[in-house]
C-alpha cells in the first residue's frame, strides 16, 4: 500500500511539475509576444516619426519658399523705390533747368530793356543836340 501510495504521489508530483513547466513556457511565451507587440508598437512610432519629420521639412521648405517670396517683394519695392527716386531728382533737374532757362531768358530781356533805354538816352541826347 505505501509503494502505491508513493506511487501515486510521484505520479502527482510529476503533472504537477509539467504543469509548473507549461505554465512557465505559457508566461514566456506571453512575455515573448508582448515583446513582439512593444517592437511593433516602437516600429510603429519610428514610422510616425519618420512622418512628423517630412511634414516639419516641407513646412520649413515652403517657409523658405516664402521668405524668398518675401525678399523678391522687397527687392522689387526697393527697385521702384529707386526708379521713383530717380523720376523725382529728373523732375527736380528738370524744374532747375527750366527755372535756368526762365532766368536766362529774364536776363535777356532786362539786357533788351537797358539796350533799348540807352538807345532812347542817346536819341533823347541827339534831340537837345539839334534843339
Amino acid at each position: 500500500m505505501r509503494c502505491f501510495a508513493r506511487e501515486r504521489w510521484c505520479k502527482r508530483a510529476r503533472e504537477r511539475k509539467r504543469g509548473r513547466e507549461r505554465e512557465r513556457e505559457r508566461e514566456r511565451e506571453r512575455e515573448r509576444e508582448r515583446e513582439r507587440e512593444r517592437e511593433r508598437e516602437r516600429e510603429r512610432e519610428r514610422e510616425r516619426e519618420k512622418v512628423r519629420e517630412r511634414e516639419r521639412e516641407r513646412e520649413r521648405e515652403r517657409e523658405r519658399e516664402r521668405e524668398r517670396e518675401r525678399e523678391k517683394e522687397r527687392e522689387r519695392a526697393r527697385k521702384r523705390e529707386r526708379e521713383r527716386g530717380r523720376e523725382i531728382e529728373s523732375e527736380r533737374e528738370s524744374e532747375r533747368e527750366r527755372e535756368s532757362e526762365g532766368e536766362r531768358e529774364r536776363e535777356i530781356e532786362r539786357e533788351r530793356e537797358r539796350e533799348r533805354e540807352r538807345e532812347r538816352e542817346r536819341e533823347r541826347e541827339r534831340e537837345r543836340e539839334r534843339g
